[in-house]
């Protein structure tokens, strides 16, 4: 610990500089003891001056220290549905934290429990990649009496340090936003070969944003349910809420924890709570032991308005919880089921689940000449080439040009009878057929999409759809995928897009993805 401290580093720059009597002449005349300066205040002069050296050495991105009055709120909801199986004789609890840092979130848990109980015995587990932070972390225990080697240096997607290990909770404030892609190899190679046998079976999410994967570290660190099952609550930005479409590593991760039944709720929490970020924040609250009344939902807690106004700004950190505003929370997290308060919703777990459908509207066109589109066959590549060809390519293009301007004005129903009349009107110009390159490039342009015009069908008679048109439906789990057309064909829906684009003209169209749509049940 103290060569990952780099004391003598730390000692022999100030000293050489003429600075290290000045400096340890500043502290011998402040008074710093408990009596004078609380566990609290020094907590926030520690996250101060975290937070300082953060800045000064080009913190990564995404990395925030989190302040303590957030641990001690994430720590209640952990703990808050288990205040009757905390206490009794010396009950013994894992606490396990995947991206510790310098330990704060292990110790407010340790402080909770033995406070809830005296004869607690806490065991704290945990995995750290900074080396100065994991050394101030195992310090943290070694004071405290517990065991230093629970806490491993490495990085914990790619070395699981407790492997073989399992916990009745879990707690982390993993990096917001940060990428993963010097870890790809390892991560990606681990969830091919054990697919859910391993941590990331689920999925992967986009390689930009890792968060998703610390929380199925910890999904994978739960005791099973026979055992006494876990707890788990990370904290999140908006990202892993909605990034990714259906069928997205991040879809089909949030589909995997909802569908297990794992997800016990997510608490909004104010912005402007963290030291170098002002985004909001959200806990997610993960357990495989839900109380019976909760199973099968979800809830939602709005804790955005819980907050005071700090006195002086640190950092970007503006706003902070008091004892009031974390007893409130936890309480609308506790409660939820049987709260009547606008600030808490509780839903089914299909609501949040949908299946996405592509809405098509068919086809319609009609084949017409113009001056406009002479000049535009003119210069398409096929025909260039034949005006700088031999005497045969030059008589041809003499030939298609003027047929074209022979139909000028005139207009088709369907792409085969402009075909014939095309090919007329060539012959009259002495010019028998046309290569398929030509064809193609005059029925291209000639092509002109009009919403009066009939449906343009395949060789079997089947309406084509115009992919201008093209757009993707989201239809809830719990709504019928025909019930849910029906509605926005004739009811007109919801003023979306969709609607939009979903009308009578459109339904044969329409009713062509419900199949589809029945076969890929997608959620979300």
């Amino acid at each position: 610990m103290l060569e990952k401290y780099r004391f003598d580093e730390q000692i022999s720059r100030p000293d050489e500089a003429g600075l290290l009597y000045l400096v340890l002449g500043k502290f011998a005349g402040l008074d710093l003891r408990p009596e004078v300066v609380p566990n609290h205040a020094m907590g926030y002069v520690f996250e101060e001056l975290l937070r300082r050296f953060s800045e000064l050495s080009n913190e990564t991105a995404g990395e925030h220290f989190t302040p303590r009055e957030v641990i001690r709120l994430i720590v209640n909801l952990l703990f808050s549905e288990d205040s009757d199986v905390l206490t009794g004789a010396a009950p013994v609890r894992s606490i396990y934290d995947p991206a510790c840092g310098t330990g704060g979130m292990l110790n407010i848990s340790d402080q909770y429990l033995t406070r809830l109980d005296a004869k607690a015995r806490p065991e704290m587990f945990g995995q750290e990649i900074n080396p100065e932070t994991w050394a101030i972390a195992r310090s943290d225990l070694l004071i405290r009496g517990q065991d230093p080697e629970r806490i491993v240096l490495g990085n914990t997607l790619t070395a699981d340090g407790h492997a073989d290990k399992r916990f009745d909770y879990a707690l982390a404030n993993p990096p917001f936003g940060v990428d993963w892609n010097k870890s790809a190899t390892t991560i990606k190679a681990e969830a091919a070969s054990l697919g859910m046998d391993g941590r990331f079976g689920a999925g992967l999410p986009r390689v930009s944003d890792g968060s998703l994967l610390s929380l199925q570290q910890m999904i994978a660190r739960m005791k099973a349910p026979e055992d006494g099952g876990s707890r788990v609550a990370i904290v999140f930005s908006g990202s892993p809420l909605f990034a990714g479409a259906a069928e997205s590593g991040e879809s089909n991760i949030r589909r995997w924890i909802i569908e297990n039944d794992w997800l016990e709720g997510i608490v909004a929490l104010p912005d402007q709570l963290f030291y170098n970020t002002g985004i909001s924040t959200y806990v997610w609250i993960v357990t495989n032991r839900k109380r019976p009344e909760r199973r099968g939902t979800v809830a939602l807690i709005d804790a955005r308005g819980e907050w005071s106004k700090m006195r002086k700004s640190l950092g970007d950190k503006r706003k902070l919880l008091d004892d009031d505003h974390i007893a409130a929370v936890t309480r609308l997290s506790a409660d939820a089921p049987l709260l009547a308060d606008d600030r808490v919703k509780v839903f089914d777990n299909d609501t949040f689940g949908f299946r996405r459908i592509t809405v098509e509207r068919p086809l319609r066109r009609r084949w017409t000449v113009t001056a406009e589109i002479v000049e535009a066959v003119a210069s398409a590549k096929p025909v260039v080439a034949l005006s700088v060809g031999d005497d045969d390519a030059r008589r041809t293009h003499e030939a298609l040009l003027g047929a074209l301007t022979d139909l000028v004005g005139t207009a088709e129903e369907t792409e085969a009878a402009f075909t014939e009349r095309l090919l007329n009107a060539c012959t009259a110009r002495k010019q028998i057929g046309l290569a398929p390159g030509l064809k193609k490039a005059v029925l291209a342009a000639a092509a002109v999409t009009d919403p009066d015009a009939p449906v343009v069908a395949n060789k079997k008679g089947e309406a084509l759809p115009d992919p201008d048109l093209r757009d993707n439906g989201k239809v809830p789990l719990v709504e019928d995928v025909d019930a849910y057309v029906d509605r926005l064909i004739h009811d007109g829906g919801e003023p979306d897009a969709t609607r939009r684009r979903c009308d009578r003209a459109g339904r044969t169209a329409v009713r062509g993805t419900r199949r589809q749509a029945r076969r890929r049940d997608r959620r979300s």
